[in-house]
């Protein structure tokens, strides 16, 4: 019976030490996680769980204007990219196309207000 304790005490140290060893090989200078820019976030969730790449292209209309488009109208009416992904505004850029939109508003108003502010950030990156 002792020695299945000290077998079992043996294994839980040297499972808390590969465990450490592990995240030591993930970030091996730091103590703390890489975080991602808001940029790099929005492309992520644009091109990922957004699936905004499904109808938006950087420098091509799709179905949806291209994100050169939308970034200039945006920042030449100083509107807010972030009210609209919410469903709070008005189409500026193609109004035509509002309706296929709306249907994306269930997965954009999910969204934390970072993760639209990083899609929005995305957006004006890639602006000409």
């Amino acid at each position: 019976m002792k020695n299945l304790l000290f077998l079992l005490a043996v294994l839980t140290v040297v499972s808390c030490k590969n465990e450490e060893a592990k995240k030591e090989s993930i970030y091996p200078n730091s103590t703390e996680e890489v975080t991602q820019t808001p940029v790099e976030l929005g492309k992520e969730i644009f091109n990922g769980r957004g699936n905004c790449v499904a109808c938006h292209q950087v420098n091509q209309k799709v179905i949806g204007p291209s994100l050169q488009d939308i970034a200039k109208i945006y920042k030449d009416k100083n509107a807010d990219m972030v009210s609209f992904l919410k469903g709070e505004g008005e189409p500026i850029v193609d109004p035509s196309q509002y309706e296929v939109m709306k249907t994306n508003f269930v997965i954009t108003k999910a969204m934390s207000d970072e993760e639209l502010e990083a899609i929005e950030a995305y957006v004006y990156s890639n602006s000409k």
